[in-house]
Order: structure tokens, then C-alpha cells, then sequence
């Protein structure tokens, strides 16, 4: 199993750089790694919503007697864990590979990191559309330009952070 991880890792990283060579000279590499895969997990977060919502739910209410969820939270609900598993080991096997911290303390930052990234993305939202008076579609382009800085310098710095050492 872990052949076929490391393969895989191998292969990923490959790609990634391939395309990275033009852009070596604008940004650093770990940078544009995490926009890679960042992107590739937000692209499969928005495939897999769109496949729960519409077919899996159908776009029906689930009902659990105690409480019932409209489908579009349910199919949140349901994408949610798969994407955050996949930024988890996109973001510590492919883009911040140099951190020492162990595993399992990456995890929690992580899932710290990301519980801030929702938070932002509810109080910007609210602030720039219910008090700024934005159109909602552009209120949540300027809130995700601002949580994908945030979610970058939180992993670099806090979850996957490495420890440099100083020399005289």
C-alpha cells in the first residue's frame, strides 16, 4: 500500500511541476503546489456536490424524524469529509512536505485552519451582502480571494509549519 502511495505522490508532484516550470521565476514552488492541488480539491469539492445534490439526494429534503435537512446542507454534509480528507494529504504529502510536526498534530491544525475558513466565509459573506449590499456571486468571489490567503499562510506558518534553523 505504501508503494502505491508513494507512487502516486511521485506522480502527482510530477505533474505539478511539469507545469510549474514556467512560472519559476514569478512564484515558489510550494506556492504554486498549493494552488494546484487547492484548486483540484475545490474542483472535485464542487463535482462531487453537484453529483450528491442532484442525484444522490435527488434534491430532496432528508427527513430523521427528529430533524430535517434541505438538500443542498445535506449534500454538504455528505462532500464535506472527502474533500477535507483530500486537502489534508494534498496539503501534507504534495505542497508542505517539509514540516516535522507529527501527522496526527497536522490533523488538528488542520481541522482548526478549516473550521476558521468556514467561520470566514460566513462573516464575510454576511458583512459584504446583508451590510455591504454586494451581489452575493461577487461578495463570495472577494470572500474565497481572502479565505484562500488566509487558508495559505494558516498551513504554511501554524499546520504544517517547519522549523528553520539560524545560523550565525
Amino acid at each position: 500500500m505504501a508503494k502505491v502511495a508513494n507512487y502516486l505522490r511521485s506522480i502527482i508532484i510530477q505533474i505539478i511541476d511539469f507545469f510549474y516550470t514556467p512560472f519559476q521565476t514569478i512564484i515558489p514552488q510550494e506556492t504554486f503546489r498549493y494552488a494546484a492541488t487547492g484548486g483540484f480539491n475545490t474542483m472535485l469539492d464542487i463535482f462531487l456536490y453537484f453529483l450528491c445534490y442532484n442525484f444522490v439526494l435527488d434534491k430532496r429534503l432528508i427527513d430523521l424524524q427528529i430533524v430535517s435537512i434541505s438538500p443542498h446542507i445535506a449534500a454538504f454534509l455528505i462532500v464535506f469529509p472527502i474533500t477535507f480528507l483530500t486537502g489534508f494529504l494534498f496539503a501534507r504529502y504534495i505542497t508542505f512536505t517539509n514540516s516535522e510536526i507529527r501527522g496526527r498534530i497536522q490533523l488538528i491544525r488542520y481541522m482548526l485552519s478549516v473550521s476558521g475558513s468556514i467561520f470566514l466565509n460566513y462573516i464575510f459573506l454576511k458583512l459584504l451582502v446583508e451590510f455591504g449590499g454586494l451581489w452575493p456571486t461577487l461578495s463570495k468571489i472577494i470572500t474565497t480571494v481572502i479565505v484562500v490567503i488566509y487558508s495559505y499562510f494558516v498551513q504554511k506558518y501554524y499546520t504544517f509549519k517547519t522549523t528553520k534553523l539560524v545560523t550565525l
